[in-house]
């Protein structure tokens, strides 16, 4: 029985972490290494191993997390939280923390976490 007003999920959680980056559209906005298709350009390239430890110490971070995953799961579920420059604010989609299962969410987030800029991507799992 779902609540009023809920939204089918987009990934439960159960799926390779490539489908679920498909299934939510990340891959139409961002590129992503290690994922094939996920090339897109309107947002930034998430290679979170490298850029969330400089992020949360910008002096413009307004977000609450102390660490990459937070910081990843943070930027899904209140994008606001910090936008990177050149990025409009409010391109994000703010609705794929309901939209995304907890199961899919930490797999995105454990994904992006091991994403290092000039290094091989993560496995697919």
């Amino acid at each position: 029985e779902k609540p009023a007003g809920a939204t089918a999920l987009l990934a439960d959680g159960t799926e390779p972490v490539d489908q679920i980056f498909a299934k939510a559209q990340c891959v139409a906005c961002h590129t992503i290494p290690g994922i094939p298709g996920a090339v897109g350009t309107i947002g930034p390239k998430l290679e979170e191993g490298t850029n969330a430890p400089v992020r949360i110490k910008d002096k413009e971070y307004k977000g609450s997390a102390k660490s990459t995953s937070e910081y990843i799961m943070e930027s899904v579920v209140s994008p606001s939280a910090y936008v990177v420059k050149p990025f409009p604010d409010n391109t994000m989609p703010k609705v794929f923390g309901q939209k995304l299962s907890a199961g899919a969410l930490k797999k995105i987030v454990d994904y992006l976490s091991q994403v290092k800029a000039g290094a091989p991507p993560p496995k697919i799992s």
